[in-house]
Order: C-alpha cells, then sequence, then structure tokens
C-alpha cells in the first residue's frame, strides 16, 4: 500500500534497431509511456520518431 504523498518513477533509455541513438526519460507510468513512443501522433517531430527509439535498454 502507497503512502501519500509516495510516488514510484522509472528512469528509462531508449535505443534504435542498430544502437547508434540514446534517449533517456523518467515517468511513473513506464508501460504507458513506451506506447506512446512506439505509436506517436501522425507527422510528429518529436525525437523518438525521427530517430527511431523504440527498444528499451535493459541494464
Amino acid at each position: 500500500m502507497k503512502t501519500i504523498g509516495t510516488h514510484n518513477y522509472y528512469i528509462y533509455i531508449l535505443t534504435n534497431k542498430i544502437k547508434t541513438v540514446l534517449y533517456t526519460g523518467v515517468t511513473n507510468n513506464l508501460k504507458g509511456r513506451l506506447y506512446f513512443h512506439k505509436n506517436p501522433l501522425p507527422f510528429s517531430k518529436a525525437f523518438t520518431t525521427r530517430y527511431k527509439c523504440y527498444y528499451l535498454v535493459l541494464l
């Protein structure tokens, strides 16, 4: 059970298929955030869309 006022945050790293670009982010909903990176809005000019950073790096 969560205590009021506490939150869980995740720092994540994404890369492209050939592992030449890295993107870092912070979120409290990792599953939802990865979904939006993989399914961007049409004509999005976001960094992860331009460089196709869709692969989560596991440490």
